[in-house]
């Protein structure tokens, strides 16, 4: 299939990209590739991408993903702001893809309090030009990212797709909110399959340094406190980035359908009578924050001091991921664990960074 991946450039969206090369398919890869955080990152995750598809890159790439030796497929990157509708309309209109895997978005939690207005216009602007492209031009498969962040103040475990999300803490879970209601009106209107996945916590090699693996691991290695924030009792359900990625591609191959079980007097909060739904992608193995800061010194072979501080605003004390719906719609089957995911991080960054 020819399938626009957004967000190309980030974390995730490298990482299904070369997943989807790895199948066989050919990925047109959407960036805007704006300077939230380090830029030249960004583009060696493209470099990456470029140099599995020339050949030149000696990783194993998801060996799982092309059990059938199907030759591996091709890869074109845009530089796009989702929230251009012109250069968006005209991306859908010359491109005609099959499918649309939506990763883009102006993420971070605690950023949102500092500028709201650019979750506006990349998480909701930006999404509603995705939809428009799919609804002109039969796109009839939306996979999108949806957060964890939006059960807000809930505090019953673990968070199910069928409980209220009504009462987010911060701006950033009020857009993946609403990008799921918006989803929800063109699946009614314009029989659009979408899903969208409330992601828990994503980490792993080539991550965002904005997150806390990374800003604990630069820190650590330099000799520098850390900022622990609710002194440490956090607890998260961590997920390792090759889970997340079989598990989006999983949920590509398996579109949401009309559920005729759903009843207009008793709705259901992640499925619906039309092809719409909304599932958890998590490890379903909540970590207390200490713990996963230990395994990090273990990993890094040095400890540092640890500046206990209380709960920051927008934050939660706790996710915790009950990813049944997912299992039985794909089979999803989250396997990494954090011992071993953080290794694999530290491993990269040394190598990387060249520390």
């Amino acid at each position: 299939m020819k399938i626009l991946v957004t967000g190309a450039a980030g974390f995730i969206g490298s990482h299904v990209s070369l997943y989807l090369i790895a199948q066989g398919h050919n990925v047109v890869g959407l960036d805007n590739m704006n300077d939230y955080y380090d830029v030249s990152l960004k583009e060696a995750r493209l470099k990456r991408v470029q140099d599995f598809v020339a050949g030149s890159l000696e990783e194993d790439i998801y060996p799982d993903a092309n059990k059938e030796s199907i030759s591996k497929g091709s890869f074109e990157f845009v530089k796009i702001d989702l929230a251009d509708k012109k250069e968006m309309n005209a991306l859908f209109k010359r491109s005609q893809f099959a499918a649309v895997i939506n990763l883009a978005a102006q993420a971070g939690v605690r950023y949102s309090l500092e500028n709201p207005h650019s979750y506006i216009d990349s998480n909701i602007t930006g999404f509603l030009n995705v939809l428009e492209g799919c609804r002109h031009t039969n796109v009839n498969n939306l996979v999108y990212a949806s957060s964890s962040s939006v059960y807000g103040i809930n505090e019953k475990m673990p968070f199910s797709v069928e409980d209220p999300a009504d009462h987010p803490v911060a701006i950033y879970g009020v857009t993946k909110r609403a990008n799921e209601l918006m989803a929800h009106s063109y699946s009614h209107l314009f029989n659009i399959a979408t899903t969208g996945l409330r992601f828990f916590t994503v980490y792993g090699p080539w991550g965002r340094p904005d997150m806390a693996l990374f800003m604990f691991t630069k820190k650590i290695l330099a000799g520098e406190p850390i900022d622990v924030f609710n002194y440490g009792k956090h607890r998260r359900d961590f997920t390792y980035i090759d889970d997340i990625v079989r598990g989006v591609v999983g949920v590509l191959e398996n579109p949401a359908t009309p559920d005729q079980n759903c009843s207009g007097e008793n709705p259901s909060s992640s499925r619906s009578k039309s092809p719409w739904r909304i599932q958890n992608i998590g490890n379903q193995k909540p970590v207390e924050l200490m713990h996963y800061i230990d395994t990090l010194e273990t990993c890094l072979g040095k400890t540092t001091k640890k500046n206990m501080l209380p709960l920051q605003p927008g934050d939660v004390p706790d996710t915790y991921a009950d990813v049944q719906a997912l299992i039985d719609a794909t089979g999803y089957h989250p396997d990494t664990s954090v011992e071993q995911g953080i290794e694999n991080f530290v491993r990269w960054y040394k190598d990387f960074y060249s520390t």
